[in-house]
């Protein structure tokens, strides 16, 4: 009977999303809502998983996708009644972290490093340059906010405040993600909303992550040895391919670095 309906025997199968990169709207290897719905739906719906795993090795960038990409993550998983599982390579750090959050138990590595839940935005200011090389700088707008931090004019007060002021409020979404998704599991006490970060077990310890641990045995450990991982990628664009990609390539590597050097990486 076995012999014939093989499919009785079919081991259980984790489709694995490897999430890596910054998280930004657009650019070759950008991490958005947009390119990654694919290949998510499909690890969800594609032959019924036991468990999803998140791979997750991101700096962060966008908090507005990653809130959409966490947020397609746990409807699925909703939808479907498939636990997810992250597990944290190099960094899980701001919108990184956030990603993480989407899964109901987070994973690191002894060395990994997680956190940094808060907002950044950083810029040049590069109007004494151009006056000192007599160049003038021309704006018509209607409506007095529509030159609010101007890199090529004096910063102003009132510019710097009202910055402040939306960066408190994505970071109080960011804050309320942690909380619904870690709830009781946070360290009663810590002050884990500062921007600061953590290496792997320092990280469990606050409540960041549930446990140190790697994809490949932990799901063993969970589903049987026999337990089958299909790997789901993002794939680039068919022209980037052939088109500028070595310029692309170099791009996406050298901003890759910037972030990641606020971590030591």
């Amino acid at each position: 009977m076995k012999r014939f309906l093989p499919f009785l025997n079919r081991p259980p199968r984790v489709a694995v999303l490897r999430l890596q990169g910054m998280i930004a709207t657009s650019g070759a290897g950008r991490l958005n809502d947009a390119t990654l719905a694919p290949m998510i739906e499909k690890a969800f719906r594609r032959g019924k998983p036991v468990a999803v795993a998140l791979v997750i090795n991101s700096p962060g960038g966008s908090p507005v996708q990653s809130s959409l990409i966490a947020a397609r993550i746990r409807r699925l998983a909703e939808e479907k009644g498939v636990p997810v599982y992250a597990f944290v390579e190099d960094v899980a750090a701001s919108g990184g972290y956030w990603l993480a959050t989407a899964a109901d138990e987070i994973y690191a590595d002894e060395s990994s490093i997680l956190g940094s839940i808060g907002v950044v935005s950083a810029g040049f200011g590069l109007n004494k340059f151009i006056n000192r090389h007599g160049i003038e700088r021309r704006v018509h707008t209607a409506g007095r906010s529509k030159t609010m931090l101007d890199p090529f004019q004096p910063e102003k007060p009132e510019d710097v405040a009202r910055l402040t002021q939306l960066q408190e409020q994505i970071h109080d979404s960011f804050i309320a993600q942690v909380r619904a998704r870690r709830g009781a599991k946070l360290a009663e006490g810590a002050d884990l909303f500062t921007g600061e970060f953590w290496v792997g077990a320092r990280a469990v310890e606050l409540g960041l992550a549930d446990g140190i641990g790697h994809v490949v045995p932990m799901m063993k450990d969970r589903f049987g040895d026999d337990v089958r991982l299909t790997s789901y990628k993002q794939r680039r664009p068919f022209l980037s391919r052939f088109t500028s990609a070595l310029v692309q390539d170099t791009l996406t590597e050298v901003e890759d670095r910037a972030a990641q050097a606020r971590f030591g990486l």
